[in-house]
């Protein structure tokens, strides 16, 4: 089994800069990965993407996180009163 500076290795890559923070999980309503922020069509395409491009997408990530704040209800959206 690898340790971890080898997996750490493995997902920085040095030519392209990227928000991953391996936590990638697709938020289902918002359609964006809960971890970076990113869309699938711009996780997908990152690598061939130049870095203007990589630049205004990272640029726009911090507008992007408070819609994964939003709560979806829990117990007081159950109980009726």
């Amino acid at each position: 089994m690898a340790d971890k500076a080898e997996k750490d290795r493995v997902w920085k890559r040095n030519e392209i800069e990227s928000p991953c923070i391996q936590i990638c999980v697709i938020h289902p309503e918002e359609r964006i990965c809960t971890g970076c922020l990113r869309t699938i069509d711009e996780i997908t395409g990152w690598s061939k993407m130049a870095p203007e491009d990589r630049r205004s997408i990272m640029d726009a990530l911090p507008d992007r996180a408070p819609r994964l704040r939003k709560r979806r209800g829990g117990r007081a959206a159950r109980v009726t009163g």
